[in-house]
């Protein structure tokens, strides 16, 4: 059960969706998810931890948060754990939509997840935590999300130019005439851009056309990978298979092998990048 919806204004400004989630155990244990360029708030509302994970040394480390979690905008794969996605609710953030709800600039957030009560504080997020489990129904629990997300907009928010760089960037444009159009130096616009969302302009444009390329590829079951990469504007197929290396860590074929229900979500297995399934955990 995935059940979602855009908030009310004002927060639709900054929120593009907030969700519930319930599904069965998984078959596998861990998942990689790949980056779609949005930073995202987690609430585990089976067990009070999230855990996260990296390669090192060929083996798995894992890290203890406690259950809920901003994850920032990542330009490359993170390794979940399925047990935390049977039962969990979140919102994910527009492109800059992070700074009216946390007061941390976005690129401290970049490739990382970070415990919201260091940022709320431990009552505020203990009480919205005993309202999702408390409300009767999913559409209960988003209501509770939505006013608390409400009652935490606290400071502005990226503002039109932030607005205006997301939507050039989509088309694609150049980043020296979005920053020509905004009135700002290229440099000045880098960085506020970058503090905003996340990651630079440029990165930020890679993981939309990575994107685009996983939206191409799910309009049919067999996959023309060098078609996919023709329409979505790479130079060439080597160049597409090294960045979606680069943000998936596996190459395409891989990606459709091990696909689940969501299209940003890939099975992870032993195999998938010489790594021992032999945890350490340290937080």
């Amino acid at each position: 059960m995935f059940l979602h919806r855009v908030p009310k204004p004002p927060l639709d400004a900054f929120i593009e969706l907030i969700w519930v989630c319930r599904r069965e155990p998984a078959p596998h244990r861990l998942e990689r998810v790949l980056p779609n360029g949005a930073a995202q708030l987690f609430v585990n509302l089976k067990e009070d931890q999230t855990r996260t994970y990296e390669i090192d040394n060929g083996h798995l480390r894992v890290t203890v948060l406690p259950g809920t979690v901003v994850s920032g905008v990542h330009s490359r794969y993170a390794v979940i754990d399925t047990a935390e996605q049977e039962s969990v609710a979140g919102a994910v953030f527009r492109p800059g939509g992070t700074a009216p709800f946390f007061r941390l600039p976005a690129h401290e957030m970049r490739e990382a997840d970070v415990a919201v009560e260091d940022l709320w504080g431990r009552g505020a997020v203990a009480a919205m935590r005993e309202r999702l489990l408390e409300a009767r129904t999913p559409d209960d629990q988003l209501d509770v999300l939505e006013r608390v997300l409400a009652a935490m907009q606290r400071w502005p928010g990226g503002g039109p130019v932030i607005e205006f760089a997301v939507q050039e960037l989509a088309r694609p444009a150049g980043i020296s005439e979005i920053a020509a159009a905004s009135g700002l130096s290229q440099k000045r616009f880098i960085e506020r851009f970058k503090s905003a969302v996340g990651v630079a302009p440029k990165q930020y444009s890679r993981i939309l056309r990575f994107q685009r390329a996983l939206a191409t590829a799910e309009k049919g079951r067999l996959v023309d990978w060098t078609r996919v990469a023709v329409d979505c504007g790479y130079f060439d197929q080597a160049h597409f298979i090294h960045d979606f290396r680069s943000f998936a860590g596996i190459a395409p074929n891989m990606y459709r092998a091990g696909r689940t229900e969501f299209r940003n979500h890939v099975k992870f297995l032993q195999s998938d990048g010489g790594a021992a399934v032999a945890l350490s955990a340290h937080g």
